[in-house]
């Protein structure tokens, strides 16, 4: 597919709500899509979903899309389409020609696509009853569209006598525990400029235990984040292997899953032996009952979109959304997440994650993705999808 072959990694939306940078998936089938909830989050547009059908709905217009089929129809007349629109883990995404071609054509005067910068611009003002307001005073939304008030809590892995991966490649010394606290904190700075409050487990090398850096996730937050380093045992090829990955909690389905959980759970031995013989956080418990939490699908959502804004900046491959045992996610009762950012074990990898115009490369993608969750979510649950009130924390901000 021609279109396929040039689609860029990301589309550009600029509207009066901001800017949003959304990330495009090739799909194996429809070719390549991005997020209908992001788009329409930015478009001030609305979705509604039959069997077989979607609609969605701009600026008085409606467009049907049928997953998985080439056509499209636009105030009933049937269109024939490049690709077409799919469904993936229960969200809906639209053909890239929907946004390069379909809305410039039908709104000619509102927008126009810059095929260069792959970029869609919105002329419209966003009107809210009588007259446009400014989306950063009068709407109670920030400039990129978000509501105020979302809290993210930010959690670097390891610390202390904790110094978490080997760093076999890093330079002069450097240990997992540093990595992971230099990103978070680029991190944190990133959704503050975006803003995002954050509250971070740690902001200086320090050991905080396992169940109590989910905590710091209270009822106000909205995701958890914890950042870590991969590594692999010694054995054939192991330098050779590389990328990132980001994982949610649920029973591990893999191997290699499992090896990553047991790694990063093997921190509980710093905690002292009452920590080691103690339980272990319902750790059994928390994985059965969060195959029915409401959580557990956002965890996932977020997870994915983490790994797509990463392909920005990552120049390893992209290894997926995984699942696994993760003692550290258990005690957060919110959605919550793990990235593996990369290999210390690789030195292409150990290369990117100690430099530091990579690692603010990988923290504003981070930020990227947070944000695109936040937009993504606020879209599902409606108006009131901010919790407000300050988080049960506030010392670590």
């Amino acid at each position: 597919m021609l279109l396929a072959l040039v689609a860029p990694m990301v589309v550009v939306v600029q509207s009066a709500r901001g800017e949003a940078r959304l990330p495009v998936r090739l799909d194996p089938t429809a070719g390549p899509v991005l997020s209908a909830p992001l788009l329409l989050g930015m478009l001030d547009g609305h979705l509604s979903r039959g069997d077989g059908w979607a609609d969605v709905a701009i600026g008085g217009r409606t467009f049907r899309f049928y997953p998985g089929i080439s056509l499209l129809m636009i105030d009933g007349v049937v269109e024939p389409l490049v690709g077409s629109a799919s469904v993936r883990r229960d969200t809906l995404e639209l053909p890239i020609q929907f946004v390069s071609e379909i809305l410039p054509r039908v709104f000619a005067g509102r927008f126009r696509y810059e095929p260069r910068h792959a970029r869609l611009l919105d002329a419209a003002p966003r009107a809210l009853g009588a007259a446009a307001v400014s989306p950063a005073t009068g709407s109670g939304r920030l400039p990129n569209g978000l509501r105020k008030g979302h809290v993210i809590t930010i959690d670097p892995g390891h610390g202390g006598v904790d110094a978490g991966a080997p760093g076999l490649h890093f330079p002069r010394g450097i240990k997992e525990r540093e990595v992971t606290l230099a990103l978070g904190l680029l991190v944190r700075d990133e959704l503050r400029r975006r803003g995002v409050r954050v509250v971070m487990t740690r902001v200086k090398d320090t050991l905080i235990n396992l169940r109590q850096r989910g905590a710091y996730c209270t009822a106000q937050c909205d995701l958890f984040v914890s950042i870590h380093v991969n590594a692999l045992p010694s054995r054939p090829g192991f330098q050779r292997v590389r990328g990132f990955e980001t994982y949610f909690l649920a029973e591990a389905k893999t191997e290699d899953a499992a090896r990553v959980a047991r790694m990063e759970n093997e921190a509980i031995r710093f905690e002292g032996p009452e920590a080691e013989s103690g339980p272990s956080g319902g750790l059994e418990f928390m994985l059965k009952d969060l195959q029915v939490n409401e959580h557990l699908r956002e965890s996932a959502r977020a997870a994915e979109l983490v790994q797509s804004y990463l392909q920005e900046a990552h120049t390893g491959p992209d290894l997926g959304v995984k699942q696994a045992g993760f003692m550290v996610l258990t005690t957060a009762r919110r959605p919550a997440i793990l990235i593996e950012t990369g290999f210390s074990t690789n030195p292409e990898d150990a290369r990117l994650l100690t430099n530091r115009t990579s690692q603010r490369n990988l923290a504003s993608s981070i930020a990227d993705a947070i944000v695109a969750y936040l937009l993504e979510y606020e879209r599902k649950l409606g108006e009131g999808a901010v919790s407000s009130g300050p988080p049960g924390r506030t010392g670590r901000q």
